[in-house]
């Protein structure tokens, strides 16, 4: 072998020590606070994915639901490990309970902003965790300055808001999206026993479910997931007894029996707190003002019911909240040398001569 060729192969060598060493360095130890401190020379990650998404959400406020249902049908899959952002024709985006998932654009222009001044480092699963951790907390500020002064009062008088809890970050992104794995994922149909059995699967407690479902306490659900409550629950030809009967006649109004359009209700139905991640869904669903059967059964069912009632009555939604997040957030994620740091969210990076090096 000639003393040129040894050569090349020493640079390779050396090239190849060095990029794993700093892999090391970057991804060992799994999950952490603060992650990406130091990571990216002076800049702030979490700073830039806050500002681009906050950005967003003065222009949708719509977007603070989509993403925490982004995170949730993420994570419940194949772990929190960004594989509901891979564009496909088989991927779990396709797949029938991810058809109404939206805020991929977030995502991207998130990841576009650490890209320009961080290319490499950031996870698209991480940017998915750090951006619903922000419309949380956006959504209660952004409620709060209303001009309503009654609605704003009584949102400092529960002092319950959703808040801004702490991420871990350190995740990599998958590299398999198959739609077919997303067709595990709960659905509003489920018992709570049978939930509860999944959400265990997961690795979460009863109680983390029922904190998990404080989400409900923002968003909307489409007439056809719940018209059967209004008109002909279970074959009856009659609305389904346990729902309050002011409710019973705005939804209807709201749902037409015969109506041709999809209409919306939202899932917190008090309109003091429906933009804030806050407990007041689990005093409606007490009140039997669930929008969604499953809702409703939480606060009814002797495996959920006493929980819901200790939320509904607590001073400490936020924090509680903020952990089960957190512990959502940890599921299956992969870390160290597994997955990849993709170039776009959208799609697995190419491989090539040398891409272990830069994966």
């Amino acid at each position: 072998m000639s003393m040129a060729n040894n050569k090349a192969i020493a640079v390779i060598a050396a090239i190849a020590f060095v990029f794993l060493n700093l892999a090391g360095h970057c991804y060992a130890g799994g999950l952490q606070y603060g992650f990406y401190k130091g990571k990216c020379r002076d800049s702030d990650v979490e700073d830039i994915v806050r500002k681009t998404v906050l950005t967003k959400f003065f222009r949708d406020k719509t977007i603070a639901p989509a993403l925490i249902r982004m995170q949730f049908h993420d994570c419940f899959v194949n772990g929190c490990d960004a594989s509901i952002l891979l564009d496909g024709r088989n991927t779990e985006k396709t797949a029938q309970p991810n058809l109404g998932v939206r805020g991929y654009d977030v995502i991207d222009a998130a990841k576009a902003a650490v890209e320009s001044v961080c290319p490499g480092i950031v996870s698209c699963a991480d940017i998915i965790a750090m951006a619903t951790r922000d419309v949380i907390s956006f959504e209660k500020i952004s409620f709060s300055r209303g001009s309503n002064p009654g609605a704003t009062k009584a949102l400092v008088a529960m002092k319950s808001g959703g808040g801004r809890y702490n991420v871990q970050t350190g995740r990599r992104d998958g590299l398999v999206s198959l739609a077919q794995n997303a067709l595990t994922l709960p659905s509003p149909s489920s018992s709570v026993s049978s939930a509860i059995r999944a959400f265990a699967l997961k690795g979460l407690t009863t109680t983390d479910m029922i904190y998990l479902l404080g989400g409900h306490s923002i968003g909307i659900a489409h007439c056809s997931l719940f018209k059967d409550r209004l008109y002909n629950f279970k074959n009856t030809g009659k609305p389904d007894p346990t729902m309050d009967l002011a409710l019973l006649a705005s939804l209807k109004r709201t749902c037409p029996q015969n109506a041709t359009v999809d209409g919306k209700a939202n899932l917190d139905q008090n309109p003091f707190s429906a933009r804030v991640v806050d407990k007041s869904f689990y005093s409606q669903i007490i009140m039997r003002r669930g929008v969604l059967k499953f809702d409703q059964d939480l606060a009814s069912d002797r495996l959920s019911k006493s929980t819901v009632a200790a939320i509904a009555g607590s001073s400490d939604f936020s924090t509680k909240f903020g952990q089960a997040m957190v512990k959502l957030g940890a599921i299956q994620a992969l870390t160290g040398a597994q997955g990849q740091i993709r170039k776009s969210c959208r799609a697995v990076n190419p491989a090539g001569p040398l891409s272990f090096l830069f994966n």
